[in-house]
């Protein structure tokens, strides 16, 4: 009897840029053949053009890399009248971002300015633009920011693919995660809008969970797998604590949690049985 072909999987470590612990543990990953995409964050101050080069020479031949769209405090606008703000001079923490364009609508040039802008300073970097879009804290997926980067993804990077995300996973088994229902609501738009303009996205995506201090990231990761297509983009965010990390960003021991799992001998046991491969 033949063996059911292996499903390709999309296992994408979020935040590269944002610490220089993340991005240790993101290349360590990479190097290792446990990663195959990361998305770039632009903005941090640690973020530069030899830690660019840094990932492009590891990630060559084996990992795409994406630009990780951020529109969320504590990062400020790279382009010029972007709105709404903080009162510093900063992006909107994400909960007010979120509520603000339901509210109000986003000035669609503004927001189309600060996407160009941070496209721009990927390939500035990389000398290429991104293998694919996405968000951090999936900003991309709001109405008014959505519209924007479907439109200028095609001009500025013709062939790269966006991440929608929803998933696969009956809606009744996801009730304890009411992140992963909304990001399925948001999803359906950004896809009709997607088709609407010929930028391919992914079949589906898992990989949320209920940030909180005691969850069993290794108990957690089989079932992201469960029932997912061929193509399909789990996220995950692995990282070594540090300082600037602290300093910018909530989540911080679960990545370690991540990185110790996805490093270690059980991950890839669990990929195969699940009847998936990286490559």
């Amino acid at each position: 009897m033949t063996a059911a072909p292996l499903r390709r999987l999309i296992l994408c470590a979020d935040d590269f840029g944002l610490a220089p612990g993340v991005d240790d543990a993101i290349l360590d990953l990479i190097s290792r053949g446990r990663l195959n995409a990361t998305s770039v964050m632009v903005l941090p101050p640690t973020f530069s053009a030899a830690e660019a080069k840094r990932l492009a020479d590891v990630a060559e031949g084996r990992a795409q890399i994406g630009l990780h769209l951020t529109l969320t405090a504590p990062f400020k606008p790279l382009g010029f009248g972007y709105a709404p703000l903080a009162r510093d001079g900063s992006f909107l923490p994400v909960g007010k971002l979120l509520a603000a364009s339901f509210v109000t609508p986003f000035d669609r040039d503004a927001v189309t300015r600060e996407i160009t802008a941070q496209l721009e300073a990927f390939v500035r970097a990389f000398g290429r633009p991104p293998d694919y879009v996405d968000g951090h804290q999936h900003v991309h997926l709001l109405p008014g920011v959505r519209e924007a980067l479907l439109d200028v993804v095609p001009q500025t990077a013709p062939g790269a693919w966006v991440r929608q995300c929803g998933q696969v996973t009956a809606t009744l088994k996801r009730l304890g995660d009411p992140k992963s229902l909304l990001l399925d609501r948001m999803s359906g738009a950004f896809r009709r809008l997607a088709v609407a303009r010929g930028v391919t996205t992914n079949p589906a995506f898992a990989g949320t969970y209920t940030f909180k201090p005691e969850v069993d990231y290794a108990a957690l990761f089989p079932a992201f797998l469960k029932d997912l297509p061929d193509g399909s983009v789990v996220m995950c965010h692995p990282g070594k604590v540090d300082g600037e990390l602290k300093r910018l960003d909530p989540l911080t021991g679960l990545r370690e949690a991540e990185y110790a799992y996805l490093g270690g001998d059980a991950f890839p046991k669990v990929l195969a049985a699940a009847g998936f491969t990286l490559s």
